[in-house]
C-alpha cells in the first residue's frame, strides 16, 4: 500500500498571502529567519492579515540558517508560554524546518529530540495547534513535505527529520516572496529543487501518483533556473511553482543518496558549510553515474532526458547525456562541479574552504553517517560504507564514478 500526502490547502500565485486573513483562531506564532522578510515588507503584510483573521500575534525571529536544535527548543519554548493554535512559518527553508521541528516540542514537552530522529517516529500532532508554511525560496519546497531538517553543531551533523505529521495544513507559494532572492541564493536552491525532482524519479518508492509531478518539475526548473538566476521574473515564479511540484513529488517518493551525502558533509568540516543546495548540485552528478549501474535506474535517467529533449539513442548515451547537461547548468550558475574547488559562499575558487586534509581524516565517519542517513534507503543502488568513501571522494576530487 503507498501514501500520498500533501497540504489540506495550497494557495499560490501573485497575492495569495492575503489567505493568511482566513485562517480561524485565536493565537498564532509568526516564525521567521534573519530579517529579509521584514525588510521586504512582508512581515507587515502577515501581520495585518492575521491580525485582520482576529489572531494575536507573537513573533518568534532570527532563525539561523540550518537550524539548531537549541533554536528549536527555545522557539518551542516560547510556543508553550503564548499557547497559539496556529504556526505560522515564513522565509526560506531554514524558518520552516524549525517551526516544524518546534511544533512536536510545543504539543509534547517530555519528547527529546532524540527520539524523533528515527523517520516517522513523531507522536500524533495537531493537539494544540496547525501549520501554515509560506516560503520566499524555490528549493526546499518545505511547505509541502514531511521533512525538516536540524543540526546538531555539537556533533556536527544534519538530521533530516521525516514524518507525515509534520507535513503542513496550509501552504501559500506566493511568487512575490520569491522575488527578492539573490542570484546565488536563485542558484543553490534551484538545483537543490531539481535534484529533489530528480531523486524523487528514481527512487524505489516511485509511483504514478508521484512521477507526474517530479517529470514536470524537472522540465520547467530546466527551461526556467538560468532565466530566473538572470533576473527574469516571470521564470521565477515558474520556478516557485516547480520547486513545490518537486517537493509533492519527494515527500511521497522519498530522496537518495545526494542528500544522504549532503546532510552528512554539510556541517562537518571546521572551514565552513557546505551549502546544501550547492552541494546537491556538485554531487548529483556522481550519483547519476553511480546509480545508473542498476538498468532500472538508468532507464529511468534516460526518461528524464528524453522528456527535456536531450540527443541520445541508447540509454547509456542518455545518461550520459544528463549528467553533461546537469554539469553544464552548474557551470552557467556559477556552481562549482566538485568539493576541491568549493570557495566562500560555495561560488568557484581555486582553493576550497574545505580542507583536503580534513576531508580525508574524516572520510571514514562521514561515509558511514551517509549510508545511514534516513535518505539512503530509497536510493535505487545502496552503497556499502567502501563505495561511500569512493563516492564522496569522487565529489571532493571531480572524478568519473565507473565502479
Amino acid at each position: 500500500m503507498g501514501r500520498f500526502t500533501l497540504p489540506r490547502d495550497l494557495y499560490h500565485g501573485k497575492g495569495s498571502l492575503e489567505q493568511l486573513k482566513n485562517l480561524k483562531g485565536k493565537k498564532a506564532v509568526l516564525v521567521l529567519g534573519g530579517g529579509s522578510m521584514k525588510r521586504f515588507g512582508f512581515v507587515d503584510k502577515a501581520l495585518g492579515y492575521l491580525k485582520e483573521a482576529g489572531m494575536e500575534v507573537r513573533l518568534i525571529e532570527k532563525v539561523e540558517s540550518d537550524p539548531s536544535v537549541e533554536t528549536v527548543m527555545a522557539g518551542a519554548a516560547v510556543m508553550r508560554e503564548f499557547g497559539p493554535d496556529w504556526i505560522v512559518a515564513m522565509g526560506g527553508g531554514s524558518p520552516i524546518d524549525a517551526a516544524k521541528a518546534m511544533w512536536v516540542f510545543y504539543e509534547y514537552p517530555e519528547t527529546t529530540f532524540e527520539s524523533i530522529i528515527q523517520p516517522f517516529s513523531f507522536p500524533e500532532l495537531r493537539t494544540k495547534a496547525k501549520f501554515c508554511a509560506i516560503p520566499s525560496t524555490s528549493g526546499t519546497a518545505t511547505e509541502v513535505t514531511a521533512f525538516s531538517v536540524i543540526t546538531d553543531y555539537e556533533k556536527g551533523i544534519k538530521y533530516p527529520l521525516a514524518d507525515f505529521n509534520i507535513t503542513p495544513d496550509v501552504a501559500i507559494v506566493d511568487p512575490e516572496l520569491a522575488e527578492t532572492m539573490p542570484p546565488k541564493l536563485t542558484a543553490h536552491t534551484g538545483m537543490d529543487a531539481m535534484t529533489h525532482a530528480v531523486e524523487a524519479y528514481v527512487s524505489t518508492l516511485h509511483c504514478n501518483y508521484t512521477d507526474p509531478l517530479a517529470l514536470w518539475a524537472i522540465k520547467l526548473i530546466h527551461n526556467n533556473l538560468k532565466k530566473s538566476y538572470d533576473g527574469d521574473m516571470q521564470a521565477r515564479e515558474i520556478m516557485h511553482d516547480a520547486q513545490c511540484l518537486a517537493g509533492m513529488a519527494f515527500s511521497n517518493a522519498l530522496l537518495g543518496i545526494v542528500h544522504s551525502m549532503a546532510h552528512k558533509t554539510g556541517a562537518a568540516y571546521t572551514g565552513g558549510h557546505i551549502i546544501h543546495g550547492c552541494a546537491n548540485a556538485m554531487y548529483l552528478p556522481k550519483v547519476i553515474q553511480y546509480n545508473a549501474k542498476v538498468p532500472e535506474a538508468a532507464e529511468r535517467y534516460a526518461e528524464i532526458a528524453r522528456f527535456i529533449g536531450l540527443a541520445g539513442n541508447t540509454t547509456d548515451e542518455l545518461v550520459k547525456a544528463l549528467v553533461a547537461e546537469l554539469r553544464r547548468m552548474n557551470d552557467s550558475l556559477d556552481i562549482p562541479q566538485s568539493i576541491k574547488n568549493y570557495g566562500a559562499g560555495g561560488v568557484k575558487a581555486e582553493t576550497s574552504i574545505i580542507d583536503e586534509k580534513e576531508f580525508n581524516n574524516k572520510l571514514s565517519k562521514v561515509a558511514e553517517l551517509a549510508v545511514g542517513d534516513a535518505c539512503t534507503g530509497s536510493n535505487p543502488r545502496q552503497p556499502s560504507p567502501a563505495e561511500m568513501e569512493r563516492l564522496l571522494k569522487a565529489v571532493y576530487y571531480d572524478e568519473e564514478v565507473n565502479f
